[in-house]
């Protein structure tokens, strides 16, 4: 079984690092943890066709912008599929962490 240093990823790739295919050899799903600076906004989270993801607040409360503007709490989830987008915004003055799981639909590979 092989690990993977995702925190130090994260940082080292600019904020997101995405467990895929490259690292696991599989399409079969993916990963992506993600940090927000106090006050960053505008990270694009957007499945794509044949793609869904279940995004989870693991630290802080994350601004959810879009088609409906709301508040991810911490331990919280949604779920977001295909072409859907929205946008994540860290309005606090500490950093936010989130996961994001994915995999494919139907098809989708």
């Amino acid at each position: 079984m092989k690990t993977f240093e995702v925190t130090i990823r994260a940082l080292e790739e600019g904020g997101e690092f995405v467990l895929g295919v490259k690292d696991t050899g599989t399409h079969a799903c993916y990963m992506i943890y993600g940090t927000l600076k106090p006050g960053e906004k505008g990270r694009l989270i957007k499945p794509g066709a044949g793609h869904e993801e279940l995004v989870l607040a693991v630290k802080g409360d994350i601004g959810v912008t879009g088609k409906e503007n709301w508040t991810l709490r911490e331990g919280t989830a949604f779920h977001i599929a295909g072409d859907d987008e929205c946008f994540l915004d860290n309005e606090s003055s500490e950093e936010a962490v989130y996961v994001v799981a994915g995999g494919h639909s139907e098809g989708g590979h």
